[in-house]
């Protein structure tokens, strides 16, 4: 049966059913979706688990089938964790999974987690008889205009309520990436005694995020302080913060810039800035910001700063030479410049 992510704790408390699929593209979802499920399961007398990683099409679906008749030397119940990252098990494994279904005796549950299942998968013999025996559970992106309501359903389940103006500016903090509004979220808990957000709150949460805060780095850069900058990027990298995520929020910002730059040629800076508040939902406290980086930095310039972010993210990736911190040195100084 098709079930619904939010309304997937609801159902666990009344059942929980000997299958269930969970796919979809954004990770920190369908990792919360899975999480809920083992902790039924645990609930359930699942006091074993067995995590089952299909690496490719040399694997050997035999495991899945074994896993099953294997008995627990104390008879107890097993969550049986299969993960497919691509989406499609193939023609093995949807014999495996339909001769496993047929063997269950429904006492194992068993836990699939995939990426995005598409149409002709949907229809497959397979996904038919997880969806006959289980429940199917579809994780969709959140897109950067449902980010607002998304934030505000979440801190609505934290117990908090928040102003629009709020929603939008924490919105702009974090978009795309959920793993940080989730973090933002649980600070917001602390720093809202009243159980309200407003968007002070907001700007507060962001100034004091961590000694040297990500945004607040990226804002100094755009602001042309590169000795504060800098040190600020350094005491991200001493706290432990991902070279990933530090890119991230940098080239956001460039290639924001770059989309504006080039709007620019086609009309006034100040017009072009005024329709990003209405088409962009710029941070109108952050127009001057925006607007001084421009004024030092050309197409050119800004096309040049993106290349090397490409580079820096080879760096990181492990196909291109050079140290990845070294290379957001010189990104932020040369942003700052």
């Amino acid at each position: 049966m098709r079930l619904y992510p939010e309304k997937l704790a609801a159902h666990l408390q009344q059942q929980c059913l000997p299958v269930y699929l969970v796919s979809g593209d954004e990770t920190l979802l369908v990792q919360e979706c899975a999480d809920q499920v083992r902790a039924a399961a645990r609930a359930a007398g699942c006091s074993d688990r067995e995590v089952i990683e299909v690496d490719g099409k040399g694997f050997d679906w035999q495991v899945l089938l074994n896993s099953a008749a294997d008995m627990s030397l104390f008879g107890d119940r097993k969550l049986i964790e299969l993960r497919i990252p691509s989406g499609k098990p193939g023609a093995e494994g949807s014999k495996a999974l339909c001769e496993y279904l047929q063997r269950s005796s429904g006492d194992d549950i068993l836990l699939l987690v995939l990426g995005k299942i598409d149409k002709a998968s949907q229809n497959s013999k397979w996904f038919k008889a997880i969806d006959a025996a289980g429940a199917w559970l579809q994780v969709w992106e959140v897109k950067p205009q449902d980010l607002p309501r998304w934030l505000g359903q979440r801190l609505e389940g934290a117990g908090l309520s928040a102003d629009r103006d709020a929603l939008q500016l924490l919105a702009d903090r974090v978009e795309g990436n959920l793993l940080a509004a989730v973090q933002e979220v649980e600070k917001l808990k602390l720093l809202a005694p009243e159980r309200h957000i407003s968007a002070d709150t907001v700007t507060t949460a962001v100034a004091d995020n961590a000694r040297f805060n990500l945004f607040a780095m990226v804002d100094a850069a755009l602001q042309g302080d590169a000795a504060n900058s800098l040190r600020m990027l350094h005491g991200l990298r001493g706290e432990g913060t991902d070279a990933t995520v530090a890119l991230w929020a940098l080239a956001r910002e460039i290639r924001s810039l770059y989309e504006l730059q080039a709007q620019c040629r086609q009309g006034s800076q100040q017009q072009v800035l005024q329709q990003a508040i209405k088409q962009r939902k710029l941070w109108p406290n952050r127009l001057g910001l925006v607007q001084g980086a421009l004024n030092r930095h050309n197409l050119d310039a800004l096309g040049e700063l993106l290349q090397l972010a490409a580079a820096i993210d080879g760096s990181i990736k492990g196909y291109a030479q050079g140290r990845p911190w070294n290379g957001l040195e010189r990104l932020v100084a040369r942003l700052a410049a």
